[in-house]
């Protein structure tokens, strides 16, 4: 049998710890690169029609002045999606809503699951 010094052990050892933490920062970039895509800007995203079924289910309007008083009681003078928990576009005119995933609604529409930020 052959004897193995411990320069050769240790060498061994190095590059073995090299391509792991090599191996390790590629699979970390690639599942970052994958996350990266599917992370759309309000810009692109298509705008929620009102004659969606979801949109209709939850009385979605463009104009939140609009809203259908009679049919969701709940609406109430000022809400809007700008100033709903769920509306994700900040101050721009359009922007995500979590009720209505890909799609951008109006910042001054309303729905009847408006949840007034805190």
């Amino acid at each position: 049998m052959k004897k193995t010094d411990a320069s050769n052990i240790s060498g061994a050892d190095e590059s073995r710890r090299r391509f792991f933490v090599g191996a390790s920062t590629a699979i970390g970039a690639v599942a970052l690169a994958s996350v990266l895509p599917r992370q759309a800007r309000a810009d692109d995203l298509p705008h929620l029609s009102p004659t969606d079924a979801t949109a209709q289910t939850l009385g979605y309007v463009e104009d939140a002045t609009k809203a259908d008083k009679a049919k969701f009681p709940t609406y109430t003078a000022g809400n809007t999606c700008a100033n709903c928990n769920f509306y994700q576009g900040g101050a721009a005119a359009w922007g995500g809503c979590q009720l209505f995933p890909g799609k951008a609604v109006n910042a001054k529409g309303w729905c009847s699951a408006h949840a007034k930020k805190a």
